[in-house]
């Protein structure tokens, strides 16, 4: 957890060193892009880059299941490969942000667990929520499949990213009905308390504390910026936190009374 709270303050730290002159830095580096032709060492990185990206797509792919296998039985619902192979996907993608090679052997059996832990949270929760009445109506339904086409230039994109994901409009629109549900059970029935001003504080204490040890190290550090550049970041960061933590508590009490089987 705190190489990963570390990571995610590098993030916000950059972030608010690079504002100012992201826009400046935009213009000119697109003036210099059409300026400048690449060269031949260039292309040659960019293919190796890619050969690469291709070796590792491969070796992820080798992680996943047959799509009908059933992963899985919660409560009577089968989860399904097809839903596994999705939130795999989603788990190898969080630890190569963190700099770590999900198909490590050691990796792997973490990237398995992981996702199979979620699978069956997400499904615990989802249950829950039903089970205390949530709905999604057909106006909420169509209001946030508007807001996903929103995110492709043309129909025609947005069809060939439906058939890339293997799914048809209708087994989207389910999905989008279980966020919907998921959401406000999150919401209204998992309670966290308020990040306090000292919790914040000690956050960014603890990055700017590491930030001087390596600067010590010999290795170059950028200024850090003030905290009330950042507060609004830390604050957002620390109440997603404490968030996800109450899920975690809240999936070992409904495993108790849950039948649950794992099968992979």
């Amino acid at each position: 957890m705190k190489k990963l709270m570390y990571t995610l303050l590098i993030g916000l730290i950059a972030a608010a060193l690079t504002a100012c002159g992201s826009n400046d830095d935009a213009k000119q580096s697109k003036s210099d892009d059409q300026k400048t032709a690449q060269t031949e060492k260039q292309k040659e990185a960019q293919e190796k880059q890619e050969k690469q990206a291709k070796e590792m797509q491969k070796k992820l792919d080798k992680q996943k299941v047959d799509e009908k296998k059933t992963v899985a039985v919660v409560n009577g619902k089968k989860v399904s490969g097809e839903e596994y192979n999705a939130a795999l996907s989603s788990s190898q993608a969080q630890y190569q942000q963190m700099g770590q090679d999900p198909t490590s052997k050691e990796a792997a059996k973490q990237v398995k667990q992981q996702t199979i832990d979620n699978l069956v949270g997400q499904t615990l929760l989802l249950q829950e929520a039903e089970n205390k009445g949530y709905k999604a109506t057909d106006e909420e339904v169509n209001k946030k499949l508007k807001e996903t086409k929103k995110q492709f230039k043309t129909d025609k994109q947005f069809k060939a990213a439906l058939k890339d994901a293997g799914l048809t409009q209708s087994q989207l629109k389910s999905e989008l009905a279980d966020s919907i549900k998921y959401q406000q059970y999150v919401d209204k029935d998992i309670q966290t308390p308020e990040v306090t001003d000292k919790e914040i504080q000690d956050y960014y204490d603890q990055f700017a504390k590491q930030s001087q040890s390596q600067a010590s190290a010999g290795k170059e550090q950028s200024q850090m910026p003030k905290l009330e550049d950042v507060k609004p970041q830390i604050k957002q960061q620390l109440e997603q936190q404490k968030k996800q933590e109450a899920l975690e508590k809240k999936v070992e009490e409904l495993k108790k009374n849950a039948k649950v089987e794992v099968k992979l």
